[in-house]
Parts: structure tokens; sequence; C-alpha cells
């Protein structure tokens, strides 16, 4: 193992920790560090016990006065290749980057999406990026789905990453969408508390299925139309397709989003207007900045093909 650039620290038993687990009392002096990565070290040796010759394990318990060290790597460079693809940076400083995400750009590499990806596009734009849990890659804390557009929080570092994800868990992460969704809806506001869970027959698709986990969306209406509406949506937790899935369970999906039933197109006498993919836009996120706590908003303007449509739909509604 290279250890040129690796960082050690050493770390004595008090009597206090008399007996306490190594994978706890690691826990409890390296919070910066999650469990897993804590996990990973020992197994891969590189965290030693001073005249202990046998493999170290998670469980084992320790006595006071002995010596613990921990090697922590260098990060190793991910197996992606960073990528010159435009990103519109909100926000950036040494712990977060925050950016407007384009439609149609998948947020992971995967199969049939080696490249071309964000996070192929993070590497090349942060190449000082300390990297996430030894390995030189962009922490993704959230996503969104290839066709939805707007804000998108990165984390630049482990730290980063484990705190914002914490914000996430414990509910301290605002984020407000506005979409376009099929029909007029009669309220002008709503609040849905439906589970959502994978799709008892479709795998690839999610549904309001009793044995889900819980969401919450609630809506607002910004403007109707004679055949959509243009809504304001918060969400209090981040199931996956949880507004698509919501919106087109009570009838109104979103427009565009023909795996859910929203239509690509809406006719009426006065005229058409096409929709090339689902019309979703994160337009607002609040979270707090991970090293200095301070509350911070970011938003995303309302991107060109949602304002097209917008346009259109003010025509025809003129119109009729």
């Amino acid at each position: 193992m290279d250890t040129a650039k690796a960082d050690r620290i050493t770390i004595r038993i008090a009597e206090a920790d008399q007996g306490i687990r190594l994978d706890k009392l690691l826990a409890l002096k390296l919070p910066d560090l999650s469990r897993t990565y804590l996990a990973h070290l020992i197994e891969s040796g590189n965290i030693t016990l001073k005249n202990h010759i046998n493999p170290l394990t998670s469980k084992m318990k320790l006595r006071s006065g002995e010596l613990i060290e921990v090697v922590i790597p260098a990060p190793e460079p991910a197996a992606l290749r960073p990528e010159p693809i435009p990103l519109e940076v909100i926000f950036e400083d040494s712990s977060i980057l925050v950016i407007n995400k384009s439609p149609s750009i998948v947020v992971h590499p995967g199969a049939g999406n080696e490249s071309g990806t964000l996070v192929n596009a993070i590497l090349h734009h942060v190449p000082d990026l300390s990297g996430i849990n030894g390995t030189l890659r962009p922490g993704i804390v959230h996503r969104l789905d290839k066709d939805t557009s707007g804000v998108m929080v990165v984390a630049k570092n482990t730290i980063s990453q484990q705190k914002i994800t914490q914000q996430f868990q414990d509910g301290l992460v605002h984020k407000n969408y506005v979409t376009l969704v099929k029909g007029a809806l009669n309220d002008n506001s709503g609040r849905l508390n439906l589970p959502v869970g994978r799709h008892p027959v479709d795998r690839k698709k999610m549904a309001v299925t009793s044995k889900g986990k819980q969401a919450v969306t609630e809506w607002e209406i910004i403007e109707r139309f004679h055949c959509a509406s243009f809504v304001s949506v918060a969400i209090h937790t981040g199931r996956t397709h949880q507004i698509r899935v919501h919106m087109s369970h009570i009838g109104h999906p979103v427009l565009g989003d023909t795996t859910y039933g929203g239509v690509s197109r809406l006719s009426t006498k006065a005229g058409t207007v096409c929709f090339s993919r689902q019309m979703l836009h994160a337009r607002r996120l609040s979270m707090l900045h991970p090293e200095n706590g301070e509350r911070l908003i970011f938003e995303a303007e309302i991107p060109m093909d949602m304002t097209e449509a917008l346009r259109q739909l003010r025509i025809i509604k003129g119109q009729l």
C-alpha cells in the first residue's frame, strides 16, 4: 500500500473506554468518517493495534492504554473519466457544488450510460475533488430524474456528504418544484399523504401502494389553463418519482411524462402544445451549509422548454 500521501491518526485507549468495541470507539473518535468506510479500513488492514498480530475485527473489545493507528489512504481515482460537459453553476465553494441540472442528462453512469453523465461533467469541473470515502468521486446526496431539470446539490468531500445526507434525513432540506400537469385542478391547493413503492407488476415504475413508504406532497396552483395547470409543489419526503406518481394518482399526471400517463401533446381548437420531456423543474432548494450551518437558498430559472410551453398555453387560453 502506498501511504506517501496517506493520513495517519493515533488513538490511545483511555480508562473510560476500557472494554469498548473497536467499531464503536472509531465512530466516536472519527465522527467525520462513515461507519461503512471505517469497517472497510479495518478489513483492509489500514487500522492496526500496537503489539497485536492477528487481524483486527470490528467487534473486538479494547483495553485501556492500547494504541490504535489509523491510516487513511489517499483517495483512489474513480473508474470514471472526466468529460468537458457544460454545467450551469449556481454556487460553489470548497464543500459543495450547486448546479442547475439540464433536462435529458443522466446523473449516474450505468448500463447504457457509461459516459455523458452529470458525474462525468462534475469530475471535469472539479479537478481537485477531495473524494468520498476514499474515492475521487462527487457525493451525490440527492438525485433528479433524467428528464427533470433544476437545482441539485453535490458534496465535494466525505464530511459534506454525511452532513447534507443527515439534513435530508432530519427534514432540514426544503425542496420546491414547479410542474405542468394535465387537466384543470379544481382546488387551489392540496396535500397528498400516500405511500409510494415499487409497482407490483412493472418493476421499473413506482406506484401508490400500501406496501410503499410514506410520501408527503403539497401542491398549490400558480396558473390555470383550459386543459392544464401550472403548479408549485413542495415535497416533505424524497421517494423515487414521488411527484410524478402522486400527481398521476389523482388524475393529473405531469405533462410529457408518458411513463405515468402524461401526454406528449395537448390539442385544442386554438392550437397544439408539444412536450419533449416531463414538465418538472426543481425551482428552489434550501439547506444548511455543511461547514458553518448558515441557511442557504438556491434557485434555478425555469428552463426554456417549459417557458415556451407556458407561453403557448397562455396564447391558447386567451383565444378560447
